[in-house]
């Protein structure tokens, strides 16, 4: 439990509140305005409404964040900007000088761009806007190919490369049962990916599409808007990446290989699958369930003042198992084999 793949997860965000947010917008960008703080899980961020109107983000780096690896996220921006500029994800707003981060009391500082819309967990959903998502997550890692940087493989738990490390903490997962039924997830991952996973197709990808960081017009909630928050990019599979995003589109009145054929179909129309990414997908996607469930456990034991990590009710932790099991099912690998022309 002492290395850096679970203790960057363990330090707090630095300690700004939104007065100290917009002084060092005014102090250092000259932007004067307002500042309100967003959701983060491991950083400071904030909502910055400038008096002219405009809107950012004020992005306070965790001080267990490698600069390395703050530097790979910044520049991975820049590379999707310069392959693909019409796909909607945030611009770095450079200092008066050029530079794009900046240092207050020891806190690496950036600024970037607020895209408009609502996360697709607030909005109707829709097998058009499945589709729309799964199409925009073949563009981003499309944008991202040829990406390269020194900071791409530090190890990180988000990654499903790392499945396995998750049963350094699964005791923190309640009731016994529960941990059960992920072990066996975990045990297929020993038995079927972690021998093939140095041969599956990989890049630096982004690898946090989820239903918070996918933003959809209000009145058009069919398309995708925005894609933010580029905090877990990394070097994986891109099965991996897909699989993270499947995990968003389950939703309340969907069945699971419904959702899966809409947004794989999107996916593939744009990026073939190749039949070695199709096996390995349903399995992938449960590991990435697993991982939701078992992290948010541990970080509640590790850090039980926090309200950023909430308790498990027993009734959303039956229905996270039952997602785990149906994605697992053979009507999901069929979805999925239809998405992609076969069958």
């Amino acid at each position: 439990m002492a290395d850096a793949i679970f203790t960057v997860m363990t330090v707090p965000a630095p300690a700004v509140s939104p007065a100290q947010a917009a002084a060092v917008a005014r102090a250092r960008w000259g932007i004067a305005g307002t500042a309100r703080l967003l959701t983060g899980e491991r950083d400071s961020n904030f909502r910055l409404t400038a008096e002219d109107g405009r809107q950012f983000v004020l992005k306070f780096a965790n001080p267990a964040e490698s600069p390395a690896v703050v530097d790979m996220q910044i520049r991975a921006l820049a590379h999707i900007a310069a392959r693909d500029p019409a796909l909607p994800v945030p611009r770095m707003i450079a200092l008066p000088d050029g530079r794009i981060e900046t240092v207050v009391d020891g806190v690496r500082v950036r600024l970037l761009s607020w895209l408009p819309g609502i996360p697709v967990r607030e909005a109707p959903r829709s097998a058009a806007q499945r589709a729309a998502c799964g199409a925009a997550l073949a563009r981003l890692g499309l944008a991202l190919e040829g990406f390269t940087h020194p900071a791409s493989g530090t190890p990180l738990i988000w990654d499903l490369t790392h499945t396995a490390r998750l049963r350094e903490v699964l005791d923190t997962l309640e009731p016994a049962g529960a941990r059960a039924r992920i072990t066996a997830v975990l045990d297929a991952f020993d038995a079927e990916v972690a021998p093939i996973r140095p041969q599956l197709r990989s890049q630096v990808l982004y690898n946090d599409m989820n239903g918070g960081n996918t933003l959809v017009d209000p009145a058009a909630p069919d398309a995708v808007s925005g894609i933010i928050d580029f905090g877990d990019v990394v070097e994986t599979a891109v099965v991996i990446d897909l699989a993270v995003g499947a995990t968003s589109q389950f939703a309340e009145n969907v069945d699971v290989p419904a959702a899966m054929f809409d947004f794989v179909g999107g996916f593939h129309r744009l990026r073939p699958l190749l039949a070695e990414e199709i096996a390995v997908l349903p399995l992938l996607t449960a590991c990435r369930l697993c991982m939701s469930l078992v992290l948010q456990a541990w970080h509640r034991a590790t850090h039980p003042h926090n309200p950023h990590y909430r308790s498990i009710p027993a009734e959303e932790m039956q229905r996270r198992l039952a997602a785990i099991a149906a994605v697992r099912a053979p009507e999901t690998m069929t979805a999925i084999r239809r998405a992609c022309g076969l069958d």
